[in-house]
C-alpha cells in the first residue's frame, strides 16, 4: 500500500470518529398558538400539517382533538379540563389520532373513553390500543343473526326478541325505564358468555353509581366494563365516549367471543354533537343539528354485527338508548335513530304511571330480526301472544261502555289481563329461559285463566327456584338448548297444574 493511499485513509478515519461525537441533528417539531379557549373548544393558529381528528397537546399536558381545519385556524375540543390554557399558550401536534386501551384487564373496571380508571384501581394492563374511529365490518364479513341474546325480560324476549349482532334501540321518554331494560339484560348475562360493556353520556354521577353497584351485587362484574362520563365533564371527552366503548367491545368480538354495547344514551351525545359543531361555526340544519347527525350516529351502530365464520364467528351487540319528548317519534334524532337500529322497544308513559312495568307498548315495538333469533322453545309458546294481546288490547276498551255478555268475548278480555299481569316484571329480577318458558306454558294452556288477577304474584313469587327445585332436569335441558321437548312440557305442565290450583280462589283476608 503505497503512502499516499496510507494517508488519505488516516484521514478519513479521523473525520469519521469526529463525526461521532457530534449530537444528533434535531427533529423539526411544528406547534400553534391559541387564540381563544372556552366552552371546552379552542380555536388555533399555526400547526399547518394537522390533519382532521389528530391528537393536539396543549400546555401543561392537556389534549385535545383536532375537529375543524380552515384557512387560516383550527377547530379543537378539549378532552381534559382547560386548567392552563390560555390565550397564547402553544399547542404541539402528534401525528395520531385517539386510541384507547382494549383487552382483558378492563374487565371489572371503571374508566373514563381514555382509559383511565376511575376506579381508584391500578392503571390498566392493556393488550394494545386501538383506535377509538374504526371501519364498519362489510357485507362479505357479517353472518345472519340467528343466535338468541337472552335479556331475562319476558315482555322483550317474549315479543320483541333480539340476536346477538343485532341493533335494538331503546327509546321513550324520560323516566320510562330504559335505562332499568338495559341493566336487567346486563345482569341476565350472568348466565351466558357475553361481555358487557356500559357507557354512559353525561348522565349523572348518582345514578351511574348506583347502577355500578347492582351490577357488582347481583350481575357479573367480572364480565364488565364501565365507560364513564360526567355532565360537568368537557364535551369532547363525551362526544368520544361511545366510540372508545365501542372499540373496547370489538376487541372481544373479533377474538371470537361476544359482546354487549349499551349506550346512555345517544340523545345526550346528539347535543353535544350540536353544541361542538355550533362552537365550530357548522352550518346548522333541522332543529339545529348540523348535517352530518345522521352519519355520526349511522358509523358508529353499524359496527355492531354478527361475524361470519371465516372472521371468528363473534358478534357485538348494540342497546342505543334514545329519549324522547311527549312520545314524538318523529322528531329528528328518534326517526334518525329508528331508521339506522334493527327495531325499537318503545316504552310509553302512560303504561309506566298504570304500574305496567316495563312500560313496553307492544304495538310501536318492533325487532326486525324477530323470531330468527330467537330460542325454539320461545317461538313455539309466544307465537300468537303478540296478536293475542293486541286483541285484548282493542276489546278492553269497549269494555269501558259497558258489560259484554259474550263468553267468547269475555274469555279473550279475562286471558288478556292475565297476559298483562304475567309481562309485569320487577326490575333487577331478569327471569332465566326455563323460567320465561314456564309462564308462556301456563299461558298458553289457560292455567292462570281461573286465578284472579291479584294472585298472580303469588304464582310467579319464588318459581325460578321451585322450578330448578322439582323440575331441575327439564330446566337444565330448556337452558342448554333452548328446546322444549314433549316429556318436558309434560313434565311441567304437571308442576304448573300443581302449583296453580290452589291460588284459583280470591285470597282470603288476613
Amino acid at each position: 500500500m503505497t503512502p499516499l493511499i496510507q494517508d488519505v485513509l488516516h484521514r478519513l478515519a479521523g473525520a469519521e470518529a469526529r463525526l461521532d461525537t457530534f449530537a444528533p441533528a434535531p427533529e423539526l417539531q411544528e406547534f400553534g398558538t391559541v387564540l381563544t379557549v372556552g366552552d371546552g373548544t379552542a380555536s388555533i393558529a399555526g400547526l399547518p400539517s394537522a390533519r382532521l381528528d389528530e391528537v393536539l397537546i396543549f400546555a401543561g399536558g392537556a389534549r385535545g382533538m383536532a375537529q375543524a381545519l380552515d384557512r387560516d385556524r383550527i377547530g379543537a375540543v378539549l378532552l381534559d379540563p382547560t386548567v392552563g390554557i390560555a390565550a397564547g399558550s402553544e399547542v404541539y401536534g402528534t401525528g395520531r389520532v385517539v386510541h384507547v386501551p382494549v383487552g382483558e384487564g378492563l374487565l371489572g373496571r371503571i374508566v373514563d373513553p381514555l382509559g383511565r380508571p376511575l376506579d381508584g384501581g391500578p392503571p390498566i394492563v392493556a393488550v394494545r390500543k386501538e383506535p377509538i374511529e374504526r371501519p364498519a365490518p362489510g357485507i362479505i364479513d357479517r353472518d345472519l343473526v340467528t343466535q338468541p341474546l337472552h335479556t331475562g325480560v319476558l315482555v322483550v324476549d317474549a315479543v320483541i326478541p333480539l340476536g346477538r349482532g343485532q341493533r335494538e334501540l331503546i327509546i321513550g321518554d324520560r323516566s320510562t325505564g330504559k335505562t332499568s331494560i338495559a341493566l336487567d339484560t346486563i345482569l341476565n348475562q350472568r348466565r351466558s358468555d357475553v361481555i358487557c360493556v356500559y357507557v354512559s353520556i353525561g348522565q349523572r354521577a348518582s345514578a351511574v353509581g348506583r347502577l355500578i353497584e347492582v351490577v357488582r351485587a347481583k350481575g357479573p362484574m367480572d364480565r364488565c366494563v364501565f365507560v364513564v362520563t360526567n355532565a360537568d365533564d368537557p364535551p369532547g371527552l363525551q362526544w368520544i365516549a361511545p366510540y372508545a366503548a365501542c372499540s373496547i367491545a370489538e376487541y372481544f368480538r373479533d377474538k371470537g367471543g361476544h359482546a354487549l354495547l349499551v349506550i346512555d344514551d345517544l340523545t345526550k351525545h346528539a347535543i353535544i354533537h350540536r353544541q361542538i359543531s355550533l362552537l365550530m361555526r357548522d352550518p346548522p340544519g333541522r332543529e339545529a343539528y348540523p348535517g352530518d347527525i345522521f352519519y355520526t350516529h349511522s358509523r358508529l351502530l353499524e359496527r355492531a354485527a354478527k361475524l361470519s365464520k371465516a372472521k371468528g364467528g363473534g358478534s357485538l351487540t348494540a342497546l342505543p338508548i334514545a329519549e324522547t319528548q311527549a312520545g314524538n317519534l318523529s322528531a329528528y334524532i328518534p326517526t334518525n335513530l329508528i331508521s339506522i337500529t334493527d327495531g325499537q322497544i318503545m316504552l310509553e308513559t302512560k303504561l309506566f304511571h298504570e304500574g305496567q312495568k316495563p312500560a313496553a307498548d307492544t304495538g310501536k315495538s318492533v325487532s326486525r330480526v324477530g323470531a330468527n333469533a330467537q330460542a325454539k322453545a320461545m317461538k313455539d309458546l309466544a307465537g300468537s301472544l303478540k296478536l293475542d294481546y293486541a286483541q285484548f288490547l282493542e276489546l278492553e276498551v269497549f269494555t269501558r261502555f259497558g258489560q259484554i255478555a259474550d263468553p267468547s268475548t269475555t274469555h279473550t278480555i279475562e286471558h288478556g289481563r292475565r297476559i298483562r299481569a304475567v309481562l309485569k316484571q320487577p326490575e333487577g329480577r331478569p327471569y332465566s329461559l326455563a323460567t320465561e318458558v314456564a309462564l308462556l306454558l301456563a299461558l298458553r294452556e289457560g292455567l292462570l285463566d281461573t286465578v284472579p288477577l291479584e294472585r298472580i304474584a303469588e304464582f310467579e313469587a319464588g318459581l325460578e327456584a321451585d322450578l330448578l327445585a322439582a323440575c331441575a332436569a327439564p330446566e337444565q335441558r330448556i337452558q342448554a338448548t333452548g328446546e322444549l321437548s314433549d316429556a318436558d312440557r309434560a313434565e311441567l305442565l304437571i308442576f304448573l297444574r300443581a302449583r296453580a290450583e290452589p291460588l284459583q280462589h280470591p285470597a282470603k283476608d288476613a
